[in-house]
């Protein structure tokens, strides 16, 4: 679990030092970082969603649509709401503007959510090699910074959310090495319906569209499954 612990550090070292530059920085300014970090999430989650080239988009859009409907009759995302509302209780101290629970959702679903946290901590459980996670820590350090700098300190308690789901994929890595094998159709659907996901991320951050990201996260088991089922009927 050595790439989590990192990439708990970083998320931490992030978020202290986006509390401390955001205090400093205008409201508008403050937009032009969110602005800024939901273009670039935007990026990222086309270029993954492309992955679909290597799989059929049959499956990426069966993950994303059954998924959805999953997670919506689980009600994923009002779990992770109410579970922000109750840190932002204990976090906030009276304060009715306080942005805790945006943060902490937010920052969960952009860290957990890409194919880097599965893979990369399948690897880091499976060999001891945490190269994919540590790049993985660079990226969500600096996501960190501008999320933190414009929604607050908030960002710090999604580390806890990156501890339990990363460091759970790889203490139960050995379940998922042939399923996600690398060059696989399971894993070319996992990542473009995780770049789905994501670009869901980035409308939020842009301010367009609140889809509810939460409630497509079963999307992440349904589409490597969907290639599962399909190759073992064929």
């Amino acid at each position: 679990m050595t790439g989590t612990f990192i990439n708990v550090g970083t998320v931490l070292a992030g978020t202290l030092i986006g509390w401390l530059l955001g205090a400093r920085l205008k409201p508008s300014v403050h937009e032009r970082v969110l602005a800024g970090l939901g273009l670039v999430t935007l990026v990222i989650g086309v270029d993954l969603a492309l992955a679909w080239e290597d799989t059929s988009p049959l499956y990426v859009l069966g993950g994303v649509l059954i998924g959805g409907i999953i997670g919506e009759a689980l009600g994923i995302e009002a779990r992770l709401q109410r579970l922000g509302d109750r840190i932002q209780v204990h976090a906030a101290r009276g304060n009715e503007h306080s942005t805790v629970s945006e943060a902490f959702v937010t920052a969960s679903l952009l860290f957990c959510v890409g194919p880097l946290t599965v893979v990369g901590a399948i690897q880091d459980g499976l060999t001891g090699d945490y190269e994919a996670l540590a790049t993985k820590a660079l990226l969500d350090g600096f996501a960190a910074i501008a999320i933190a700098a414009s929604l607050g300190p908030g960002v710090a308690f999604s580390a806890l959310t990156v501890l339990v789901v990363q460091g759970g994929i790889s203490l139960g890595a050995g379940l998922f090495e042939d399923v996600l094998a690398e060059g696989s159709e399971a894993l070319a659907a996992l990542s473009s319906a995780g770049g789905v996901l994501i670009i869901g991320i980035a409308l939020k951050l842009l301010d367009l569209k609140d889809v509810k990201v939460g409630n497509f996260l079963p999307a992440l088991v349904v589409a490597p499954a969907l290639v599962g089922i399909v190759g073992a009927v064929t």
